[in-house]
């Protein structure tokens, strides 16, 4: 009965990384959406969200089932609580993604970004993508280590974003009012896909060594 129980906690985990490369997807497929101004590829990252809806709903049933069936103790019970928190961040990572392909799609068919603001969202997305995946790489192999370094990565993000308001609020803005208002939500969305995935990182510290990161870069939100 007890090794039953350990392998679908196992299962779990390894469908909550599975969500973890479907939000990857969603963040690189809803960029070239927005940088290439590609309305097919808009259309594919909002209707798939909904399969993330779908796959945060099952996956948190299961962890009430692992919660109801038996009493988990120690590093399971963390497990599940953890396992809890991080299917609503993916969910809220694929959200952001969705509307970023929103931007794009009601942008079409312009581009949202402007192009001297291209780079910067090259960039900016890149890191939001490799974060997710390390996140989901920590989760996999349980490695509190890898996932520690996304502390550093956010900080890389935060420049990036301050690098971007201080185009946006400079005096010789050559784009539109339309446009600064894309560029600060778009901006946000990616940032936000950063913070949470630097959440999810904390959640794999915690289910491996029992404990919370501490510090200014942690947050649990």
């Amino acid at each position: 009965m007890r090794e039953s129980y350990r392998e679908d906690l196992n299962g779990l985990v390894e469908d909550l990384v599975a969500m973890t490369e479907r939000v990857q997807s969603a963040v690189r497929l809803s960029t070239r959406a927005l940088l290439e101004a590609d309305l097919a590829t808009a259309e594919q990252v909002i209707s798939d969200d909904t399969l993330l809806d779908a796959q945060h709903d099952d996956l948190e049933a299961r962890c009430f089932v692992l919660l109801a069936r038996q009493a988990p103790v120690a590093g399971e019970l963390r497990t599940i609580v953890a396992a809890m928190r991080m299917v609503a961040d993916l969910a809220r990572m694929g959200d952001l993604a969705c509307h970023v392909a929103k931007i794009a799609r009601l942008r079409y068919p312009t581009k949202a970004v402007p192009e001297g603001l291209v780079p910067n969202f090259e960039l900016m997305a890149r890191v939001a993508e490799d974060m997710v995946a390390t996140a989901g790489r920590a989760l996999n192999d349980r490695n509190a280590h890898d996932a520690a370094k996304l502390a550093d990565s956010d900080e890389e993000m935060d420049e990036l974003r301050k690098s971007q308001f201080r185009i946006l609020l400079g005096a010789e803005w050559p784009y539109s009012v339309e446009a600064a208002v894309d560029v600060a939500l778009l901006g946000r969305y990616y940032e936000r896909i950063a913070d949470h995935a630097v959440i999810m990182a904390g959640r794999v510290i915690y289910v491996v060594t029992g404990n919370h990161p501490a510090g200014e870069n942690w947050s649990y939100a």
